[in-house]
């Protein structure tokens, strides 16, 4: 006869053994996507890692130009600095000058010629042929005693225009 009890804890025994089979099976499973896991943050810290490194590197060679470039300028590259810009700033205020001192030299050549003409045009200015040097003097004596102009005039047959630019010429009247 055949033994139910028997059968049974084979049928147990073989449950069990599947059970534990898959387990094992869904453990393996479970570990390999783990370790995927696992590989791809490692993969991600190691990229952060070198990524850190690089920037720190960069970092000290940035802080080590910036450090030779910064020296302090000494006394001959401050002087010359310093010149420089004095000479920008002032180079459009000597041009201004420039300008300035040709704009008034010919406004004094144009006022020389001027005067050139103006001195030529008295000189082609005619006295008048009736006063002489006696008349001049007669007309002075005459003014000096206090004799008007108009009597000063008809006693010498002159103009009182005459007579008037004679005192005017001696600085008289």
């Amino acid at each position: 006869m055949i033994d139910f009890d028997m059968i049974s804890i084979e049928y147990l025994v073989v449950a069990m053994a599947g059970m534990i089979l898959y387990l094992i099976y869904y453990v393996f499973t479970k570990d390999s996507e783990y370790h995927k896991n696992i590989r791809s943050v490692a993969t991600v810290a190691e990229e952060l890692n070198r990524e850190i490194f690089y920037l720190k590197k960069k970092l000290t060679d940035t802080q080590k130009t910036i450090k030779s470039s910064t020296s302090r300028m000494n006394d001959d590259e401050i002087y010359q600095e310093v010149e420089r810009t004095v000479y920008d700033m002032v180079k459009p205020l000597s041009l201004g000058l420039k300008r300035l001192e040709e704009s008034v030299q010919s406004i004094d050549e144009h006022m020389n010629s001027r005067i050139a003409t103006l001195e030529s045009g008295v000189k082609q200015i005619s006295i008048p042929t009736s006063v002489h040097g006696n008349d001049d003097e007669k007309i002075i004596s005459l003014f000096k005693q206090g004799i008007p102009l108009e009597t000063i005039s008809k006693e010498l047959h002159i103009s009182k225009a005459e007579v008037e630019f004679v005192l005017k010429i001696n600085k008289i009247k």
